[in-house]
């Protein structure tokens, strides 16, 4: 089904739903009994590698926006402008997001391969296993990556149905690849030795491969179609729901179809994503408009060595870094590695066109979805993420004092908190080794005494402040605090300790006897 196709669907609906409204009203007028409290839904659509600049609401140009679906959304929610990603590469990050707790918590501090074995330990929890738990319908559409094995699947881990792919879209080869750089050859042309292993991406229902390799130019209209039987499905069974929306774009291989030229590929990828969001939201206003939050982040900045292929990362440029070789964005803690864009919704509850400078993070989702939802976490650990429901309700822009960085696979040890924000400050222990566009990585440097920038005056991460000076030393003393503050918490809290053995036989693979593990599960489109 095309998204046009779901556009129609749409339209259909709305005229249905006027007729429910009008019978719903009539028997209210009969009724005298109070109504019950209503639970919010929840919406959280998360973008893959998408730079801060990329949203086009987060510039005031007259420039015409890629974006105009969620620059809308921006118009009649509110903008974030300080919100980051909880890690700079996808599984700690994702594991983050449904935690609430830093990866040298959950221990999940890097991403998981096609051959893992293991996944988001199992004595973690996410908060679509409490939501489910609280009555409400759960599913999850798009990219996993935190284990693929059957304990660790999506459906095994809270959500009563899931569409997607268990890893990113570049982690198997496909029959038509899509654009990235180095560019790969399609599965039959090398046995299934594309770029990534032998096997051919798989995609999911629940826990069986429907397709293997997927069609990855396709995919956006599955996600949009099964997108909107999801909200429908939750409206019939009148059940509160949870939809967990993992895009594959903005990462490569990108297919945004249309015939686009190289040069213009990844803005049109940025508009078929934007699409997807403007339908998903459409098919929420019709379902329950007036109570559901749609939340749309991203899990960490562009990749950068993609060239042409990566994100925009807005006035973020990492400049003391780039200007001694490497990257500045995706695996670092430059700031173009996890500020992202984001953006809520939520038409009776946050104020139209409003702003928001609070220092937040992917970390915080956790801890206010069950807030709203009236949903207790977990007592026996400890989180890092904060209820930030004030914050998205009213006009509070209290957010993190502070909020630290993980290492995320350029520097230094996976996981390890060498980064420190502090208000408008920022303290950098360890720099270097990411890869840039041309393949420079810059040495990797450890600093101590810390780099001080003050993000206030030099967003661009350019100029450190004199470390000698009366401000940096006043800042290095209460730096200095709270990361040992934090250290000290999780060095006493529950963690866990993720498996990341891998074994050949661990990868998906519907059909071993044929190359790229070929099947197509029949009736299914």
């Amino acid at each position: 089904m095309t998204l046009a196709e779901v556009t129609a669907i749409l339209l259909t609906s709305s005229l249905i739903l006027v007729l429910v409204h009008h019978t719903a009203v009539h028997h209210a007028a009969e009724d005298t009994q109070p109504a019950p409290v209503t639970r919010p839904n929840f919406i959280i659509i998360l973008a893959d590698d998408i730079g801060w600049g990329d949203l086009g609401s987060n510039w005031e140009r007259a420039a015409p926006s890629n974006t105009p679906h969620l620059d809308q959304l921006a118009l009649e929610g509110k903008r974030f402008t300080d919100f980051h990603s909880p890690a700079s590469t996808c599984s700690p990050s994702r594991a983050a997001l449904l935690t609430g707790r830093h990866g040298l918590r959950s221990g999940v501090t890097h991403n998981f391969a096609v051959r893992s074995v293991g996944g988001l330990p199992l004595n973690e929890t996410t908060f679509a296993e409490l939501l489910q738990k609280a009555g409400f319908y759960t599913a999850m559409i798009g990219k996993w990556h935190l284990g693929h094995e059957h304990p660790y699947q999506p459906v095994n881990r809270g959500f009563d149905y899931y569409l997607g792919i268990p890893y990113s879209n570049d982690m198997g080869c496909t029959d038509r690849p899509g654009f990235d750089l180095p560019s790969c050859p399609p599965c039959e042309r090398v046995g299934g030795r594309g770029c990534g292993p032998e096997a051919g991406l798989p995609l999911f229902e629940n826990q069986t491969i429907v397709e293997q390799p997927l069609d990855l130019w396709d995919l956006t209209d599955r996600y949009a179609s099964a997108a909107v039987s999801v909200l429908h499905r939750a409206r019939k069974w009148k059940q509160p729901f949870l939809l967990y929306v993992a895009l594959a774009q903005m990462h490569v291989p990108l297919c945004p179809g249309g015939g686009a030229e190289q040069r213009d590929v990844y803005a049109a990828a940025l508009r078929q994503m934007d699409g997807l969001v403007g339908a998903i939201k459409s098919a929420s206003d019709l379902v329950d408009k007036e109570n559901t939050l749609l939340l749309f982040t991203g899990d960490n900045g562009p990749w950068e060595k993609k060239c042409l292929f990566s994100g925009n990362v807005g006035p973020f440029l990492g400049q003391w870094q780039t200007s001694r070789g490497g990257g500045s964005a995706k695996t670092t803690t430059w700031e173009a590695g996890h500020r992202v864009p984001t953006v809520a919704y939520w038409p009776s509850r946050i104020a139209a066109n409003s702003t928001s400078d609070a220092l937040l993070s992917g970390l915080d989702v956790f801890p206010t979805i069950l807030s709203l939802a009236g949903v207790d976490p977990p007592s026996d650990r400890r989180y890092d993420g904060i209820d930030m429901t004030d914050v998205l309700l009213s006009k509070s822009d209290e957010g993190h004092k502070s909020l630290l960085h993980p290492n995320s696979g350029a520097a230094g040890a996976f996981g390890d908190l060498q980064a420190v924000r502090l208000g408008r400050y920022k303290a950098f222990y360890l720099t270097g080794a990411a890869e840039a566009c041309g393949g420079g990585r810059g040495t990797s440097q450890l600093h101590d005494p810390p780099l001080i920038f003050d993000l206030s005056r030099d967003p661009e991460e350019a100029c450190p402040l004199d470390p000698k000076g009366p401000e940096y030393l006043a800042v290095l003393e209460a730096v200095q605090r709270e990361r040992e503050a934090l250290l000290w918490d999780i060095a006493t809290d529950n963690v866990s300790t993720a498996d990341y053995k891998v074994e050949r036989d661990a990868a998906p693979c519907c059909n071993p006897q044929l190359p790229a593990c070929r099947c197509h599960r029949a009736g299914w489109t």
